[in-house]
């Protein structure tokens, strides 16, 4: 009934930039938080950053450590979508980033934890 899809995965050289875009499409009702998660090969899957819905224009957003400074998460609530601008991007980068978001169904009423299917993000040295 929801879909997270994600996009803008790729290859790209180190030091470049990537804009990674997550819709969620279904029997929506509302989006609570949403946030972007990185799993590289034989590592634990890992918060790179989350952002609130606040009820208002205001959002409180939280970066890794890693990454702070140089990726930018943001969402567009019309579109049930949310983004995240990578700038600067380092070899380390390299990994599946994986889109989740905690959704209110129409069917429901009540907020589950929903994961996209996953983008490759490959940056080469």
């Amino acid at each position: 009934q929801v879909q997270l899809v994600e996009s803008g995965g790729g290859l790209v050289q180190a030091g470049g930039s990537l804009r990674l875009s997550c819709a969620a499409s279904g029997s929506i009702f509302s989006i609570n938080a949403m946030a972007w998660y990185r799993q590289a090969p034989g590592k634990q899957r890992e918060l790179v950053a989350s952002i609130t819905s606040g009820g208002s224009v205001v959002y409180v957003t939280n970066y890794a450590g890693s990454v702070k400074g140089r990726f930018t998460i943001s969402r567009d609530n019309a579109k049930n979508t949310v983004y995240l601008q990578m700038n600067s991007l380092k070899p380390e980068d390299t990994a599946v980033y994986y889109c989740n978001a905690e959704i209110i169904t129409i069917a429901t009423m009540w907020g589950r934890g929903y994961w996209g299917q996953g983008t490759q993000v490959t940056v080469s040295s």
